[in-house]
């Protein structure tokens, strides 16, 4: 008898036992709940088999056929992408599905225009992207749900590859007004008495932090958040100096107040931006064009959205 499933269903399968909730997995696949229901209720009723206990409190939990039919459904996936890539390199197209993660801090700033150029050079590639932070990219990228992400060189792990491709040093933020905002550049040892708003995501924060460890002193941290843009608008307001290497073009708070961005001194390690990707991604056709494609775009003299430094800021030197 022919089996009548899809690997779209078996997609949103793996994505419900791996989050553990329907509402969790339409997030990360980027559908409606009731699609992904109706596809496990699809699967249970074409294989006979029941894949998930419903506890209403708790969301959902893998029967241990469940565990197994998991487990399977992921290597058929990733057949079915093997196939998809081997396709391309015989055809020599760029094609199919490209799963793209970037870093919550600046993926709203960078990588909406490298998918707009990237997909109107290759319309036939299914783009999708997500935001993550930088634990979240690790994970993305061993569980094969990330084929490549833009991020930073922060702790990156022996099983993936870093490809740089531009240096950003760290900057203060201050709001207009500030004594300091007036200064060309700004040491940590003349911030160490004012609030410090510190961006809170995993790792991120440890970088900031670290510039303080080294000198031995401690912030007055007044504010923490895992979100850029309400960092940014309450320094422009007033409640204290951030710390960030990403300069969007415009020197707003998203309130629409004015920020002032003044250049640190001392011992501050700048920050490289670059690709992400685990063993044996670049294989894929489609992964090799987004990266030669991230490589023409985004330059020691240019990048989507930022203002980089005068200069240039070469992350291969």
């Amino acid at each position: 008898m022919a089996l009548r499933f899809t690997l779209r269903q078996l997609e949103y399968f793996v994505a419900v036992g791996e989050c553990g909730s329907i509402a969790l997995a339409a997030e990360k696949v980027s559908v409606s709940s009731p699609s992904i229901s109706a596809a496990i209720s699809q699967l249970e009723a074409e294989f006979g088999v029941q894949l998930f206990i419903r506890r209403h409190a708790q969301g959902l939990s893998l029967t241990q056929g469940g565990l197994r039919f998991l487990e399977h459904a992921r290597d058929v996936l990733e057949r079915a992408r093997k196939l998809n890539d081997l396709s391309n390199d015989i055809t020599g197209q760029v094609r199919g599905p490209l799963n793209v993660g970037g870093l919550v801090t600046f993926a709203q700033i960078v990588l909406p225009q490298i998918r707009r150029s990237f997909v109107d050079t290759y319309p036939e590639v299914s783009f999708r992207q997500y935001e993550r932070d930088q634990l979240e990219i690790f994970e993305g990228l061993r569980s094969a749900r990330l084929d490549i992400a833009l991020t930073y060189d922060l702790k990156i792990p022996s099983d993936l590859e870093f490809i740089p491709l531009i240096e950003l040093p760290p900057f203060v933020l201050l709001p207009e007004v500030h004594e300091l905002s007036h200064l060309d550049s700004i040491s940590l040892e003349m911030l160490v008495d004012y609030p410090l708003i510190l961006l809170d995501l995993p790792m991120s924060a440890e970088y900031f932090l670290s510039f303080f460890d080294e000198l031995g002193v401690k912030p007055k941290i007044a504010e923490r958040t895992r979100d850029i843009a309400v960092m940014r608008s309450l320094v422009a307001n007033g409640f204290g100096y951030s710390i960030a290497n990403i300069r969007p073009a415009t020197t707003r708070a998203p309130d629409g107040k004015p920020l002032r961005l003044v250049p640190m001194t001392g011992p501050v390690r700048p920050m490289k931006l670059g690709l992400l990707h685990p063993e044996g991604a670049l294989n894929s056709l489609t992964v090799r064009a987004f990266l030669d494609h991230c490589r023409s775009r985004i330059t020691p003299t240019h990048a989507p959205g930022l203002e980089l430094p005068k200069g240039g800021t070469d992350a291969s030197a």
